[in-house]
Order: C-alpha cells, then sequence, then structure tokens
C-alpha cells in the first residue's frame, strides 16, 4: 500500500515509526523545512520537500507530482485537513475530501450540521450577515461572541455583554472570516477519544477548570478533570459527531452542558491539545494519535471500547497550564509552586526557569509556556480542588532578559 503522509506533527507525537510498516508500505513524506528535524528517522521511506511558504495542498501536490497515486494519505494536524481534502479530492484518494472537511473546519457549516442532526447550538449568525442587518436582525439580545470561522485554541475570539457591541467590533475584521453566536451559560466539557465505523471506539469526557477564552484572552490558568461519560452523553456524542460527518478517526467535541441538556460548542476532527492525549491515555492505555495511525493504515486499533477512563472513580487525571503570551515578557519568575509542585498528586511537572524563553503567542505546548503539567490519579473533586488552589496561589510574573539587571 502507498502511504502519503502530510508531516506537520513530530513522530515523537504521531509515533509513524512505530505505528506504519514501513518495510511492508510504500511510504512517502511531505515536510517543510522547519519540520524536518521532527520526521521519523531509521525507515525505509521517501522523503520530500516543500517550501513551506505557499498554499499547502499545491505545494504537496507538487511535491508528488508524478509519483503513483497513495492509497492512503494521512494528515494529522487540524491546520492540514482541509489541504488533505483538496489533495484527495486531486489525486482520487479514498477519505474526506475538501467539502467532507468543511462542517468540521467552519464553525457556521458545523453548527448546521449539528442542528441538522437534531442538535442544540448557539444561535449563530455568518458576521456578513449580522453585520448587514444590523442588531435588529439577530434573533437574541445578550451576550454575544465572535469568533473566526476556523481558528483553534480560542485565538481571535472574544465576547460582549450584547449583540450590539459585538458587531461593533466586528467591523474591525474580515467579516467574511468570522461569525457570532449566543453565549450559553453552563460549564463546558470537552469528550476525546477514536470513532470506528461510527461508532465511539474510545471516549473520555473531562470537565474544563477555567475558560479556553480566558486563557487566550487573559492569560488565566486553565485546565481540565476527567469525569464519568454517562451513556446518555455518550449517545448524544455519537450523533454529534455522525452529523459533522466523523464516522473514522479521533475527535475533539466540547460541549455545553446547559440547563437544559447539552449545547454543541464546537468539535474537532483530531486529538486534543495540551496534554489532553497523555491524560487519555493514562486512563484508557489508548495513545490516541498512535491509534489514529493504525487505523488509518488498517492497523489493529490495538484496544478495544473504552467508556469510561480508568476502572473506578478514584483513577481520574488532569491537565493544566499557565499562559505566558499575555505577560509583556519572553522570561518569566514563578512563586508559589513548591507546595504544589512536590504533591503526590502530581504525575508530570513542567516549568520553565528564569533563563528559558517562553512564547509571546498562544500556546498549549509544554515547552513553551510557564508551567503545564498533568495531574493524577485521583478522585475529580480531588483533582479539581487541587487545580483551583494552585491557580488562586501560583503567580508569574515578568522576569528581565538573561545578562539585563533586573
Amino acid at each position: 500500500m502507498r502511504v502519503l503522509v502530510m508531516h506537520r506533527i513530530p513522530d515523537s507525537f504521531a509515533h509513524y515509526a512505530r505505528n506504519i510498516d514501513h518495510d511492508l508500505h510504500e511510504v512517502t513524506y511531505v515536510s517543510a523545512p522547519d519540520r524536518a528535524a521532527t520526521l521519523p528517522t531509521g525507515v525505509r521511506a521517501t522523503f520530500l520537500d516543500r517550501p513551506g511558504t505557499g498554499d499547502t495542498a499545491d505545494e504537496v501536490l507538487a511535491a508528488v507530482a508524478g509519483l503513483p497515486a497513495p492509497d492512503v494519505l494521512v494528515a494529522m494536524s487540524e491546520y492540514d485537513l482541509l489541504a488533505a481534502g483538496r489533495v484527495r479530492d486531486a489525486l482520487g484518494v479514498p477519505g474526506p475530501g475538501e467539502a467532507d472537511v468543511l462542517p468540521v473546519r467552519d464553525k457556521v457549516l458545523m453548527k448546521a450540521a449539528a442542528e441538522a442532526g437534531g442538535l442544540r447550538t448557539p444561535r449563530y449568525l455568518p458576521l456578513g450577515d449580522a453585520l448587514a442587518g444590523g442588531p435588529s436582525s439577530v434573533p437574541w439580545k445578550g451576550r454575544t461572541v465572535l469568533k473566526p470561522l476556523s481558528g483553534a485554541s480560542s485565538e481571535g475570539v472574544s465576547d460582549y455583554p450584547d449583540v450590539a457591541s459585538a458587531l461593533e467590533a466586528g467591523r474591525a475584521v474580515d467579516a467574511a472570516g468570522h461569525e457570532i453566536e449566543e453565549f450559553v451559560d453552563g460549564p463546558i466539557v470537552h469528550l476525546d477519544g477514536l470513532m470506528h465505523g461510527g461508532e465511539l471506539g474510545v471516549v473520555v469526557t473531562s470537565k474544563y477548570v477555567g475558560t479556553c477564552l480566558r486563557y487566550a484572552a487573559l492569560g488565566e490558568p486553565l485546565g481540565s478533570v476527567q469525569i464519568a461519560t454517562p451513556p446518555p452523553l455518550a449517545a448524544w456524542a455519537t450523533r454529534a459527531l455522525r452529523a459533522v460527518g466523523i464516522h473514522d478517526g479521533p475527535f475533539h467535541l466540547e460541549v455545553i452542558l446547559a440547563a437544559e441538556g447539552p449545547v454543541f460548542l464546537e468539535v474537532g476532527a483530531r486529538v486534543g491539545g495540551a496534554d489532553i492525549v497523555d491524560a487519555v491515555e493514562l486512563a484508557t492505555g489508548v495513545h490516541l494519535q498512535s491509534a489514529q495511525v493504525r487505523q488509518l493504515v488498517g492497523s489493529p486499533l490495538g484496544s478495544g471500547p473504552s467508556r469510561d477512563p480508568g476502572p473506578g472513580p478514584d483513577e481520574r487525571y488532569a491537565f493544566f497550564m499557565f499562559p505566558g503570551h499575555t505577560l509583556g515578557s519572553r522570561h518569566c519568575r514563578i512563586t508559589g509552586e513548591d507546595p504544589f509542585r512536590a504533591s503526590p498528586l502530581v504525575h508530570r511537572w513542567v516549568q520553565r526557569t528564569p533563563d528559558e524563553p517562553i512564547k509571546d503567542t498562544i500556546t498549549y505546548a509544554d515547552s513553551d509556556i510557564p508551567v503545564a503539567g498533568v495531574l493524577g490519579p485521583a478522585t475529580a473533586d480531588e483533582l479539581t480542588d487541587f487545580m483551583l488552589a494552585m491557580f488562586t496561589t501560583i503567580k508569574i510574573h515578568p522576569a528581565p532578559e538573561p545578562g539585563e539587571a533586573s
């Protein structure tokens, strides 16, 4: 079988070398120069370069021009899903084409698909339509969210007390690339796992502590704690995933638990970010990215269904992260962390020293933010209380560049 990998996710995360039999299959990797160092090594494969400066699909098609069409295309990054669809369409490769991918990338089409599947979503409008009609054309009055159609990590998302304020802010952005939606109150959970043949193969539910929006906009810490997945929620999630066309492969589904029942927020046809993959693996024994690769190349998943993390409620896991992109400094000083870092609840703790730079853009990567880690095993209540205490006590301070006077 010919396997084409649109490489962006490092082999240390995707484990291509471990999960694709490179001696059995003809494997070709197409990579931009800034990702070349993260390709697998010691495997029999063809490695092709693309410039990494233009349209991804066009560059991949140019790189593989003249080669036999692949039987399978592997693209694991959310930012490559649409490009992968276009490559499949151009080369006749089985799998989701561009039209199939749009409902998991365009948030208006996404909610429309969920609605068509009989699920409640926040009310919404394309920003251009709302601007043309004015506040009176919007079928809700209160708190309103402005967001990019295809963004991730809440980058570019903002919320306002009313529709008029959101539309005023919307005049400063690209209307064609944004939407507005009503704010629906309630705790937010994320479900992460793998679909197989239209059914849930693996699913773990986690409740956010903090919000992605406040992490992105205000620089507040964020985490989530695994909780049980009741059968009605699992059934609801299956309907939601089918509605947007995710029948096989990974998912990261966000749901508002409103008083009237679940409300579809958004979904990605990829594994969750931050340390979600590690927390899911600790709870279920399934490494989602490995399972995704094996599923694509037709290898056994290596695990039966798992609808609840761990063998019992005392064995939940959690992740947490403190951002640095709003700090105004590429270096930081951390205080208040010592009692937490030494706790037996900590499974992994990653912390920058004053000499190590942090990123000044939004990121969930442990290596680019002041403090991050994984907690557990413990009960959900124990993990939540511990995380809330951390979020109150630990402080991140700007620090001078190494060698500068403080």
